[in-house]
């Protein structure tokens, strides 16, 4: 962790790509993810998960189902991200109901990939489907705002780099090698998260909020360290050497861009991991409060009390810790 007080007088603080830091530990999951070969009619309900969603189309015919949207067509080498894992269903034509999954042969391929195949006459779709699990106390916020559904060419109009991406995935998936689905794994790593950044970069110049913090030279890099370890004894005068200015102006400069200050910014982003690791995790409240840098288990239980106005006990007690994805993606 990059502290103002471990580095040698002489030396000048190393800046911090906020955005960097916050998507650096971003990996597809190890709950699952898959590749599908499904021949005309098939038709596929995902329900709302907790987890980003994306999938990508190397063949279709394919069309993406959502609430607010509609039927929408994806193309060849379409790949579209569900940033908040909301409903929705993947189908070869609009008019196709029902659950192909009941018809499909899904084959393990060790660990948590399989292959999804619906055997038919029809026409084939290839896909690639997966989910990722952000940690939520990095990623929240950014995930939080973004839109339900984002198509991946909408907005990466400016990267060089994701056409090449996209035909790179496009020929493992298609023509499946020894090793293709942890190819295809570590590629969607790259581009989901080369998308996140064009769409930060083109999601406007606010001058106040979470997207301008991470944008800020300064706030941007307090608020990564912040991110990347919520338990340290972090404190102003240290959090103001991070960001590289005095600890008025920081000070000042936090609560105009994000709107509170930030011991009350830790003290949330400390409880919203909290209610990951109480719930997801079943980590007892003891062991929590001493990840978090809470000096005993009582000092945390009424911290994490005030500000989500419920006790760690009943939410370990009350959230389930497991997701149930059997098939894969």
């Amino acid at each position: 962790m990059l502290d103002n007080s471990s580095l040698p007088a002489s030396l000048p603080l190393i800046p911090m790509d906020a955005l960097s830091e916050v998507l650096q530990d971003f990996r597809l999951s190890g709950v699952s993810y898959g590749r599908c070969e499904l021949r005309h009619p098939w038709s596929i309900a995902f329900e709302q998960q907790p987890l980003l969603r994306f999938h990508f189309v190397s063949q279709g015919p394919c069309w993406v189902h959502t609430e607010a949207e509609g039927w929408r067509e994806l193309h060849d080498g379409d790949l579209v991200l569900l940033p908040q894992g909301i409903s929705h269903r993947l189908a070869s034509a609009p008019d196709v109901v029902g659950n192909s999954l009941e018809d499909c042969r899904i084959i393990k391929l060790g660990g948590n990939v399989c292959e999804v195949v619906q055997e038919g006459e029809g026409a084939t779709s290839t896909l690639f489907c997966g989910s990722m699990a952000l940690s939520a106390y990095a990623l929240s916020p950014l995930i939080a705002m973004m839109p339900p559904i984002i198509k991946g060419c909408d907005v990466a109009g400016n990267d060089p780099i994701i056409g090449p991406l996209l035909a790179a995935m496009t020929a493992e998936a298609v023509q499946p090698q020894m090793g293709s689905a942890t190819v295809l794994s570590r590629m969607a790593d790259l581009l989901v998260a080369r998308l996140i950044r064009c769409w930060v970069n083109c999601s406007g110049a606010s001058t106040t909020g979470w997207l301008a913090a991470i944008r800020d030279p300064h706030i941007g890099r307090a608020l990564a360290a912040m991110h990347r370890d919520p338990g340290h004894n972090w404190t102003l005068e240290s959090l103001a050497g991070v960001a590289g200015q005095s600890r008025s102006i920081f000070a000042e400069r936090f609560s105009a861009v994000l709107g509170e200050g930030a011991a009350r910014y830790l003290a949330r982003l400390r409880m919203q991991l909290a209610r990951e690791l109480l719930g997801q995790d079943g980590m007892s409240v003891a062991k929590v409060a001493s990840r978090l840098g809470y000096e005993s288990e009582a000092s945390f239980a009424r911290a994490f009390k005030r500000i989500t106005n419920v006790s760690p006990g009943v939410v370990r007690r009350t959230i389930s810790g497991r997701i149930d994805m059997d098939i894969g993606f």
